[in-house]
């Protein structure tokens, strides 16, 4: 399944900007390789910029790679519902709450990207389970129509976002 082949009716909002940002792909690929490539950058990324924040209230790398996790946890429970044909609309989530209220910056990095991993582990083989009429099952999410091929999509321009935002504000 390549962005190409995703049609602008799946998905809208604040979403189409993470639909873009994940690019010309096929998903199931880059599902696999984007994890590895974005295990790789950070790993790279000086031990001592992990708990920089760029301004007063920014998020440090650590809260980032958190952020990285729940969001794609969220995500993919709003592509289970959707491809299980469940009709109710979902709610969004206060990403600064979900920050606030974690232990990030307690953990130790290998730590935050062993359990980014496990989550996209399990993302992956979720999506490899899908049939092709499940993938464009279409649900609502934060008042905004997604399928559940478009939510893999999100994953993905969500991470590269993120990764940007490490490259243009904290290296």
């Amino acid at each position: 399944m390549s962005l190409t082949k995703l049609p602008e009716t799946e998905y809208s909002g604040p979403f189409a900007n993470y639909v873009q940002e994940a690019g010309e792909i096929n998903l199931i690929e880059e599902l696999e390789i984007s994890l590895h490539a974005f295990i790789k950058f950070v790993q790279n990324i000086p031990l001592d910029k992990f708990d920089y924040r760029y301004a007063e209230g920014k998020w440090t790398i650590k809260d980032i790679i958190q952020h990285l996790i729940d969001s794609e946890r969220i995500f993919a429970y709003r592509a289970l519902r959707f491809s299980r044909n469940d009709k109710t609309p979902l709610p969004g989530f206060e990403e600064n709450d979900y920050v606030d209220n974690t232990n990030a910056n307690g953990r130790s990095i290998q730590d935050l990207l062993t359990e980014l991993s496990a989550v996209r582990h399990s993302t992956l083989l979720f999506y490899k389970s899908l049939s092709e009429e499940q993938l464009q099952r279409i649900g609502i999410a934060s008042t905004h129509q997604l399928s559940v091929r478009a939510l893999g999509f999100v994953i993905i321009g969500h991470q590269k976002h993120h990764q940007k935002v490490f490259e243009d504000r904290y290296l």
